[in-house]
């Protein structure tokens, strides 16, 4: 099959011919057909994961089962599914309580394992992580599903349990950003969306987004502060740096929850927080890591009610050359939405509306 193969890390990517992969006992080999790009990704090629090279990125994705290991008993070559970017053991205490995304075991396409950068993927443990695609939902909308859309889902509803009415902060427009601003907007909520990029704030206010604030190096807290009457009630830092998630932390007003979903990558493995801040005023802050699949059919309902159209989110289409070649940049890039890759494509045509 055709991989984006990375042999080291922080280097040039190529795509070329590698092994088809095969079904281990209790996973499948899912023929990919969407696949999407994300900043988590980069993480993995800049080094901040312990990455085992040569190594195929990739954890988004969406296709048909081509082949069933032993022991699958809930799925079938031809289903078409998709899969949270953490896949749990099955086996342990979490996993039975339906929390796989925190399984001590788990296993994560394009991180622990070879990932959907390719043209086929395996997956394991599949009766427990696989989630069935609706025949109305396109691949494409169900591979945003795996990270961004569906950690953004889980932040808000599982972690913050954000109400009807409330105010929200999404620090970051890119996909779990804009993502949240979906979200949010569908539970009832009003949202101020901050980012550098005016055309991710263009598309938060296209989302629904009641304020937008530019990230210029004014004072990003004081303008939600002005917006929301006194601070929002949630925050979300969809970025993850020392800055966005101290910008997040102190837009919020007394009693508010936080919500860390970008990575804080640092050299020490510490990251900065305004504690003084979350003690003072009694913050919560709260991770929230993916989503397990246990948690898709109430997402899969919004969506299906029309509630939430993931698929609005998608900026682009690109080829696994143009994904080769954009990873490495992805830190500095500044799309106003999700970048989705189609292995089909050949090499020629390029980035698709």
């Amino acid at each position: 099959m055709r991989a984006v193969v990375m042999d080291a890390v922080g280097e040039a990517l190529e795509v070329r011919q590698v092994d088809d992969p095969v079904a281990p006992d209790g996973g499948v080999v899912v023929e990919v057909r969407a696949t999407g790009l994300c900043r988590s990704d980069w993480h993995a090629w800049a080094g901040h994961d312990d990455i085992a090279v040569p190594h195929v990125p990739g954890h988004e994705l969406a296709g048909v089962i081509v082949e069933t290991g032993a022991g699958v008993e809930r799925f079938a070559v031809g289903d078409r599914v998709t899969v949270p970017f953490v896949c749990g053991c099955g086996r342990c205490p979490w996993c039975r309580a339906g929390d796989a995304q925190v399984c001590p075991d788990q296993q994560q396409p394009g991180f622990t394992h070879w990932g959907s950068f390719a043209e086929r993927v395996a997956l394991h443990a599949a009766d427990t992580n696989l989630v069935r695609i609706p025949d109305d939902v396109s691949f494409a909308a169900a591979a945003s599903l795996g990270c961004r859309f569906a950690t953004a889902f889980r932040a808000l509803t599982g972690r913050a349990r954000v109400r009807s009415g409330e105010w929200v902060v999404v620090v970051g427009a890119g996909g779990v950003g804009l993502s949240a601003v979906m979200i949010a907007r569908a539970l009832g909520a009003h949202v101020v969306a901050v980012d550098r990029n005016r055309a991710a704030l263009d598309a938060a206010s296209a989302l629904g987004a009641d304020a937008v604030v530019v990230a210029d190096g004014a004072d990003v807290p004081a303008r939600v502060h002005e917006h929301t009457g006194g601070g929002a009630h949630v925050s979300v830092d969809a970025v993850g740096s020392e800055q966005t998630s101290a910008d997040a932390v102190l837009s919020l007003r007394r009693r508010g929850r936080h919500v860390q979903v970008g990575l804080l990558p640092s050299e020490s493995g510490l990251s900065g927080m305004p504690m003084a801040r979350v003690i003072a005023w009694e913050l919560d802050v709260l991770g929230s890591h993916g989503m397990a699949a246990a948690d898709y059919p109430a997402m899969l309902d919004l969506i299906a009610a029309g509630r939430l159209r993931p698929q609005d989110l998608i900026e682009r289409t690109i080829s696994l050359e143009d994904a080769a070649a954009l990873l490495p940049a992805f830190d500095r890039a500044t799309p106003a939405g999700m970048t989705m890759i189609d292995p089909t494509l050949p090499a020629a045509t390029g980035v698709r509306a």
